[in-house]
């Protein structure tokens, strides 16, 4: 009978230890989202549809993506991080900034792969340890310079000196940089920039009806965590004074903005998620580091620009 009982444990042991064994031969991926939007959803899209290319998906069983979103809230994002880690998830996908912040924050030996956030700089990340887990697809600003540029161009019939509006987070150190930028750029382009700051999307109406009473001939909508929650709330205030919104992120144009000079946004999480693979299949981040966003288009909303009555110029195509 204790020879039964001894091999019967002997043979739960073993099982148990095979189960343990092929749970862990599935790697997990903890994705983050910061907040629920159409404007980065194809993001996530582009990180899965690269896992998949590369012979990931969970359809296979041989990887597990652990999806998490914040809603908006620092706290939960907070708690989505530090479950991640104490999971010990093969690797984190953040998407947005304050997700990739928040990771970066939390560990240093987990692999980061980020997607629609900037550059490690701008993120202020940078310390003398170094940052070596790190990478997927990042944006500076100079792009923004483009997107800026070209509202001239947009509103020739415009007899006097421009005069944009764009509202900035204060509290996001990317916001803030760009709206510096801005400054800087409208000043060379004699344009005048009214630039007026808020602390969350909540504030958005509030803060843009303020602006639109400015006298302004358009509005910017910058890449702000704040701006793409309340875009609809931005879009409907802009509409009602006949004001136009241009912008520097695609997926606004399909919302409502009239045009845009910026990364794709799926392609972005595609190009974060091929990293990702490549982790997955050599086990290693040996020659992965972050890189800048390599896709990037010039896209308008015809109905915007038939509403407003803009010429748009033939590099640019109409946004799907």
């Amino acid at each position: 009978m204790k020879l039964k009982i001894l091999l019967l444990s002997i043979l739960t042991g073993i099982i148990c230890s095979c189960s343990h064994s092929d749970k862990k031969s599935v790697p997990v991926i903890g994705f983050v989202d910061y907040f629920e939007d159409a404007t980065i959803a194809p993001a996530r899209t582009g990180f899965t549809d690269a896992l998949k290319k590369n012979g990931f998906s969970e359809e296979q069983k041989n990887v597990k993506i652990e999806y998490r979103n914040a809603q908006g809230s620092i706290p939960t994002l907070t708690q989505i991080v530090n479950y991640f880690i104490s999971q010990k998830v093969d690797l984190m996908a953040t998407c947005t900034t304050l997700s990739s912040i928040t990771a970066a924050q939390k560990t240093k030996t987990i692999p980061i792969f980020m997607m629609v956030s900037p550059t490690v700089k701008l993120m202020q990340l940078q310390d003398t340890s170094g940052r070596a887990n790190l990478f997927g697809a990042v944006e500076d600003l100079n792009y923004i310079d483009t997107s800026f540029s070209n509202i001239p161009g947009f509103l020739k019939s415009k007899s006097r000196k421009l005069v944009v509006g764009m509202i900035y987070n204060q509290s996001e150190p990317q916001s803030v940089d760009a709206k510096q930028r801005i400054e800087s750029l409208a000043a060379k382009l004699n344009i005048t920039l009214i630039a007026l700051p808020l602390n969350t999307s909540a504030d958005a109406q509030l803060v843009t009806k303020s602006l639109l009473n400015k006298n302004i001939d358009a509005f910017f909508a910058n890449p702000d965590n704040t701006v793409f929650a309340a875009f609809e709330t931005i879009l409907k205030s802009c509409d009602q004074k006949n004001i136009p919104i241009f912008t520097s992120e695609a997926g606004l144009v399909q919302r409502g903005a009239v045009a845009a000079f910026g990364a794709d946004i799926y392609q972005w999480g595609y190009q974060a998620g091929e990293q990702a693979a490549q982790f997955l299949k050599s086990h290693s981040t040996k020659g992965l580091h972050p890189e800048m966003v390599k896709v990037r288009k010039r896209v308008y909303n015809q109905a915007a620009a038939k509403k407003y009555n803009i010429s748009v110029p033939s590099n640019f195509e109409i946004i799907k």
